[in-house]
């Protein structure tokens, strides 16, 4: 099984009238979405399901990558991936997904489920708008987003 875990790019702040779960992509966040996307589809990834927490940023950033990797199938929420769930019950739910999928969250939940995933007691956090891949429980690598290097994923 192949798991991309991804934090969303970066959003505009909190402010009055805008709650954090309605938080939207930045200008900055948009374009860093679609480039991450355009370097994940340079590699030829078999992405067979996109899943993304219900939070807009987290929405946008999915719909971003499936256009820029030419996705084929729908973008589903997966309320497991909003903040505060707990990763070993995401876990148990993502067993019995697809073969090659992308987990679009938030941190720390993002980084507590990679490390859960490998049985580590830890993993390096998330930039926004990173993405790691977990390939038959082994880390791999990580795609910079401000590079868009893909650099040996490296876990204590």
């Amino acid at each position: 099984m192949k798991i991309f875990l991804m934090r969303h790019a970066e959003a505009v702040a909190e402010g009055p009238g805008l709650s954090d779960e309605h938080r939207y992509l930045s200008d900055k966040g948009r374009q860093t979405a679609r480039r991450v996307g355009t370097a994940l589809s340079s590699e030829a990834l078999p992405l067979q399901a996109i899943y993304t927490s219900p939070l807009v940023r987290a929405v946008q950033t999915a719909e971003l990558v499936a256009q820029a990797t030419q996705f084929a199938g729908e973008v589903c929420v997966l309320f497991g991936l909003a903040p505060g769930f707990p990763p070993q019950l995401l876990a148990e739910r993502i067993a019995a997904l697809e073969t090659a999928i992308l987990l679009i969250g938030h941190e720390p939940n993002i980084s507590a489920l990679g490390a859960y995933l490998l049985g580590r007691p830890s993993f390096p956090p998330f930039r926004p708008g990173q993405v790691s891949l977990i390939e038959g429980g082994l880390p791999r690598w990580t795609l910079e987003p401000q590079t868009l290097a893909f650099n040996r994923l490296l876990v204590a």
